[in-house]
């Protein structure tokens, strides 16, 4: 059949149709068939770095709807005072519990500033902030409850977030208002106690972290601010296909810094996308965790972080936009690609545990531009940790590691140490610009099958 005659069994008119007309159509039709054929090829390709396809999943990137969520239960309405000086955590978990009795709907928070401490969704239960609301959390740590959780790669005894959700399928966190930590108090707490006690450990200082969702699937958050948290930022513990996206998380370097004030800890989740997000805090952007310790490994609690994708995110000052431990097992499929970065003290780290096995692998760094002290920082970390009476270090690997298209001002581009207690192994630099201050040496010699194409750095290919 000619393709004249395909067009009439499309438009079902050809003898109407002029041949201007009809040409014109032909190539509108033509235009999108390669347009479509383009896309699917760029679909097809989009691939984990162990080479299995990306699913459709990490592409959607649509905003859920709050108002599709249930019913809208404004705090204001429910004995909720719109007071910033009083500490309402009883008021609003009530709201809380009201809505997962009455079967599900969605916690407003209106404008204006709630102080809260520990706040517990629960399943059908969704919490959106309205834009110029403020959840604002206590600075006396009595107000959280202590409880079993996860923290620093152990479960233990700790206190609770200010927002928790655990076993909630579908949670999300929406709106354009903020969660604000409030944790300067804390924070000049911890320097004092370092201060009087430099061995004390991130423990040692009663603090919460700000948001803590685990056992959950299917999780959303979206669009608020997380600021000026005690602790960790955003925690996610054993989540299946969690995406955070379009988020500001910020936490001051200055005047007093914000200590482990980690923007997003992922500790052994699958399916996870961070997208569209501004990071700027006192400690690393976005961190892999999954336990530490001799036995790590084999603890039901701990294991792996698997299809992370990390991508079109901004990060400010941080001590490493992107890293792997310290509390890490296995990280698996990760992406981080399309990142700006600005004044970070590292871009890559992978902090490698003696007491710990550790094992990173198929992790891609893809189209990074900005500035930032260091690109690569692999060292072994020794900080607080503890073979619990084993002899000898724990082997940790790391393969299949790919950083191309980069173009990048550092002060140093590869800090890479040799040491018995890891092995490196099928590193590719590929499509390198660097600006470096510090002479770079890259010392082949502390990575087993080493590539580099297109790696130029100071102006001189390597």
């Amino acid at each position: 059949m000619s393709l004249d005659r395909r067009f009439y069994f499309i438009f079902g008119q050809t003898n109407k149709i002029s041949s201007k007309t009809m040409n014109q159509t032909r190539m509108k039709v033509l235009f999108t068939i390669v347009a479509l054929l383009a896309t699917l090829n760029v679909v097809s390709k989009d691939l984990f770095p162990d080479g299995t396809p990306v699913p459709e999943w990490f592409r959607n990137h649509s905003l859920t709807n709050p108002d599709k969520l249930g019913k809208a239960y404004n705090v204001l309405s429910y004995g909720v005072a719109n007071d910033s000086t009083i500490m309402q955590t009883e008021k609003i978990q009530a709201v809380i519990d009201l809505v997962s009795k009455e079967g599900g709907g969605v916690v407003v928070i209106p404008k204006g500033i709630f102080s809260s401490g520990s706040l517990f969704f629960k399943p059908n239960t969704h919490l959106h902030l309205e834009e110029g609301a403020v959840l604002k959390g206590s600075n006396d740590i009595s107000d959280f409850a202590i409880l079993p959780t996860r923290m620093e790669g152990q479960n233990i005894m700790y206190f609770a977030a200010l927002v928790n959700a655990d076993k909630v399928d579908g949670f999300t966190i929406t709106g354009k208002g903020t969660i604000d930590g409030n944790g300067l108090r804390y924070w000049k707490s911890f320097w004092l106690r370092r201060r009087f006690n430099p061995r004390c450990t991130n423990l040692d200082e009663m603090r919460p972290r700000l948001v803590f969702i685990s056992n959950s699937k299917d999780v959303e958050v979206s669009g608020v601010r997380l600021v000026n948290s005690p602790f960790w930022t955003t925690h996610l513990y054993k989540c299946e296909n969690v995406k955070l996206l379009n988020l500001y998380i910020f936490a001051p370097e200055e005047p007093i810094k914000a200590p482990s004030s980690d923007a997003i800890d992922i500790d052994v989740c699958s399916n996870v996308l961070v997208k569209n997000c501004y990071i700027s805090v006192n400690d690393d952007g976005v961190v892999l965790k999954g336990g530490k310790g001799p036995w790590a490994d084999t603890d039901e609690n701990n294991g792996s972080n698997k299809n992370i994708i990390i991508e079109d995110n901004t990060y400010g000052f941080c001590h490493s936009a992107f890293t792997c431990g310290s509390e890490s097992v296995h990280n698996h499929n990760v992406i981080f690609r399309r990142s700006k970065i600005d004044n970070a003290r590292r871009v890559f780290q992978l902090k490698m545990r003696p007491d710990t096995p550790q094992n990173y692998n198929y992790i891609t760094l893809d189209d990074i531009s900005g500035n930032a002290d260091i690109f690569i920082d692999i060292n072994p970390w020794t900080q607080f940790f503890d073979l619990k009476g084993e002899k000898g270090i724990k082997m940790s690997y790391a393969d299949h590691i790919t950083m191309k298209n980069i173009d990048l001002k550092c002060s140093e581009f590869f800090n890479v140490r040799d040491s018995e207690q890891y092995k490196l192994s099928n590193f590719t630099f590929e499509n390198m610009k660097i600006e470096a201050k510090k002479k770079t040496e890259i010392k082949e010699d502390v990575i087993n099958s080493f590539k580099a194409k297109n790696v130029v750095i100071n102006g001189v290919e390597l």
